[in-house]
């Protein structure tokens, strides 16, 4: 096992960065906002052009990053090659981890509390030897229920979160071996949350190339060990890429919350579960995702309207 290095009581921050410069901007100004940036190591993993289309993103999102400043030291890694997103954060954390023990992870549309850093740290701090705790994790559905200030679900997740090298040695890169996994054991309606999200379904779509999640994988690699990751009942995490302009997130307001105005304090509580919350995201999922015979009738009369204005423009042009 690599030994760790601590050049800061702080976790070092990886920032994955691609072509999106505004959002970019919003997240490195979050942070910034944090009592502790001073105080952190930022690492700035930024991705090539995946084509000419986007190189021209790519060089000002690498322009504004190398004046960055206000951070204990900031490393910035210029990939050579496209890397994607999920080759790109497997390896930043894999190498973080390796050198450091630890890291906290935020991708180039996640605007921070200026509380978020410290709950991390606290997190990483409290439950570093707590085998069972896999992760902790900064983003909350805008649940219409109060929940505790923090709590346990099972698996791992992606918007603002944090690991050890212990808690990172679980994730499991093969698709495949994971899908047959939930499937022998019978788990996959649980890992679907009752079947309201199509979990098992993303994952599948990553076996066969239709998505590059890292994500998915993730979630999967830490439910099957029945691992633990650390949720605030109050989110330190606004998602602000559902606009449409990344790869895998389309135009949708249902995640949107109210960022944190006061720390999120982190007390003992029981490592397990956290069963109203797990019923509470169950809820949420449902609530998002309609019914399919109503999905299907959105989609007809969608159809529909887009046939009649399509009519309606050849009416008029002739």
């Amino acid at each position: 096992m690599a030994q760790e290095i601590r050049t800061s009581k702080y976790a070092p921050i990886a920032l994955f960065v691609y072509n999106r410069p505004w959002h970019t901007r919003q997240t490195i100004e979050a942070l910034l906002a944090s009592p502790i940036a001073a105080e952190s190591q930022l690492y700035v993993f930024s991705d090539a052009p995946r084509n000419e289309a986007a190189s021209h993103m790519v060089a000002e999102v690498r322009s504004y990053i190398s004046g960055l400043a206000g951070f204990k030291s900031i490393t910035i890694v210029d990939r050579e090659t496209n890397l994607g997103l999920a080759r790109s954060i497997i390896d930043g954390v894999t190498r973080l981890c390796e050198q450091y023990g630890r890291v906290i992870v935020l991708e180039d549309d996640l605007v921070t509390s200026p509380y978020f850093l410290q709950y991390m740290n606290d997190g990483l701090d409290a439950y570093k030897d707590v085998e069972q705790v896999v992760s902790i994790h900064g983003y909350v559905y805008p649940l219409n229920a109060t929940l505790p200030e923090t709590f346990f679900m099972r698996g791992a997740d992606c918007w603002g979160w944090a690991t050890w090298k212990r808690g990172w040695d679980l994730f499991e890169p093969d698709g495949q071996v994971l899908l047959r996994e939930l499937t022998e054991r019978k788990l996959t309606h649980s890992f679907d949350f009752d079947g309201t999200y199509p979990y098992t379904r993303m994952l599948r779509n990553q076996i066969k190339g239709k998505n590059n999640s890292w994500a998915i994988r993730w979630y999967a690699s830490a439910f099957l060990r029945n691992r633990l990751t650390l949720y605030p009942g109050r989110s330190l995490v606004l998602n602000i890429g559902m606009d449409n302009s990344g790869t895998h997130c389309s135009t949708t307001s249902d995640f949107a919350g109210v960022l944190a105005d006061s720390p999120v304090i982190i007390e003992p509580i029981p490592v397990e579960e956290h069963l109203f919350a797990r019923q509470q995201f169950v809820r949420f999922h449902k609530e998002i995702r309609p019914a399919i015979p109503v999905r299907i009738l959105r989609k007809l009369t969608n159809i529909a309207r887009h046939a009649m204005q399509a009519m309606q423009t050849k009416t008029t042009a002739s």
